[in-house]
């Protein structure tokens, strides 16, 4: 039995019938979807594999470069100066993240004279800067625009977005051809058939590599779209963000925590769209002691004092109602357990801890999203990353097998697509009808989609029958 390639491809040979309408008319719409999916599937592969690799294992900041310990670290007063003489018309400081131990480099975000920030990993014994890298200048970042939106904003986001709800009708049509039926022995869906040749190779690679994916597949689309532009930002995330009314009688500033990012997304995923507090007020419960300056030193040591155990980032107030930010999260690689996520607003006069958020402040869905997200990242140890990378690769096999199969099917000298046949009557199963209309209660952007391609497949081409050759 084979679950059928994402570009349509013959019926499975082992003992499908052949005549049941509603197989054929689910197998066309599956091949219709992965027309447009399969070229978003291998970019996602292809471009996340890379980030993976250039946050997890060789981030190209410097994080992890390698430093010789001394008996002390220089005051974070003078690392601070010696990475502000490290970019030439330095402005001021952007942001501090502590080194992972005593082994490994700070990082200081420090403003250039353009406006820009240039991230500095400093040896905190030495004050050598090891390397200076312009914000966002990356092949993680560029890999990151190309993942979320083709390197054309909002459109490239919405298309994203469409892929993968069509990705998991795929996932679910594709889950219904491959169901047992006929002939097929369990053997045949969960082990290939390596000594098949030609097309039953490629058909059984396909099966096997869907049926052992299919519950990745699910959760990656899913952690995917909570970042995408309707779904995630307008319904899930809307309704799943950290309430600020939490801080008692806090002043709370226009901005949101998303004006945190900077080149990569670098905030919780529950705290997005939460109002950032605001300093000048008497609000707030004791950090600092009263009248202590309220410096990046003192500041790195109140973290330390509440708890903050090795890399952490702190970022300093950008007016005059901004705040001091420490955070921990598993989002921005400072811990591989995204249960221990925390961020803390100081603020900037008083030195006061005016909001303290951890992990188990969030909502349910929150919870699950930065759960889900160092997992779908590859953030939460070297297991994670190894298993995240065979899954890629099995991306690429599931789009290229499709592709073989349906070259090898279609017919020679055609000028057509070679979709599989239309059935003259869909039949209205029940169980179908109730599993796409969850679907699409639950993405609606897939809802919209699926309503396109049936329109256009029971229709408009049924109006056209030129256009119904050259599709079919």
């Amino acid at each position: 039995m084979s679950m059928t390639d994402l570009t349509g491809t013959e019926a499975p040979d082992t003992g499908t019938p052949r005549a049941n309408p509603l197989y054929f008319a689910i197998w066309r719409w599956h091949f219709y979807a992965g027309l447009f999916v399969v070229p978003f599937l291998l970019m996602l592969a292809v471009t996340g594999f890379f980030m993976m690799w250039f946050t997890a294992i060789a981030p190209e900041y410097g994080d992890r470069l390698v430093v010789e310990p001394a008996a002390a670290p220089m005051t974070l007063a003078e690392q601070e100066m010696a990475a502000l003489a490290a970019v030439p018309g330095a402005t001021g400081l952007a942001g501090y993240t502590a080194p992972y131990d005593t082994a490994t480099p700070a990082l200081f975000s420090v403003l250039d004279a353009e406006g820009g920030e240039q991230v500095v990993a400093l040896d905190p014994y030495l004050g050598h800067a090891l390397r200076v890298t312009a914000d966002g200048n990356t092949w993680n970042a560029f890999a990151e625009k190309i993942h979320g939106t083709l390197l054309i904003g909002t459109l490239g986001d919405r298309l994203i977005e469409i892929a993968a709800c069509l990705g998991l009708f795929l996932l679910a049509s594709g889950l219904y051809l491959w169901w047992p039926r006929g002939a097929g022995t369990a053997r045949d869906l969960l082990v290939p058939r390596l000594s098949a040749r030609g097309r039953s190779l490629w058909k059984s690679l396909h099966a096997v590599t869907g049926a052992w994916t299919a519950v990745l597949l699910a959760f990656f689309f899913v952690t995917g779209l909570a970042w995408a532009g309707v779904w995630g930002e307008k319904f899930v995330q809307a309704w799943s963000t950290f309430p600020a009314e939490k801080w008692d009688n806090v002043p709370l500033s226009d901005a949101t925590h998303a004006s945190m990012n900077h080149a990569e997304k670098e905030v919780p995923w529950a705290l997005e769209q939460t109002p950032m507090p605001a300093s000048g007020s008497a609000a707030g419960v004791t950090g600092l002691p009263e009248g202590t300056p309220v410096t990046l030193a003192a500041v790195v040591e109140l973290a330390r004092q509440i708890g903050f155990a090795g890399r952490f980032r702190l970022s300093p107030p950008v007016d005059e109602a901004g705040v001091w930010t420490m955070a921990q999260d598993s989002m921005s690689y400072d811990s591989p357990d995204p249960m221990s996520d925390r961020t803390v607003h100081v603020d900037q006069y008083t030195g006061r801890i005016l909001a303290d958020v951890r992990f188990a402040d969030y909502s349910v869905a929150g919870k699950a999203m930065a759960v889900g997200i160092a997992l779908h990242e590859g953030q939460t140890g070297l297991w994670n990353v190894i298993l995240n990378g065979l899954f890629c690769l099995a991306v690429v096999l599931l789009c290229v097998s499709g592709i073989v199969m349906w070259w090898l099917r279609r017919p020679a000298k055609a000028m057509r697509l070679a979709a599989p046949p239309r059935p003259q009557a869909v039949p209205l199963a029940r169980g179908v009808m109730l599993i796409a209309l969850l679907l699409s209660m639950a993405f609606p952007m897939l809802g919209l989609t699926l309503l396109a391609v049936i329109t256009v497949d029971l229709v408009i081409l049924s109006a056209l029958p030129g256009l119904k050759r050259a599709l079919s």
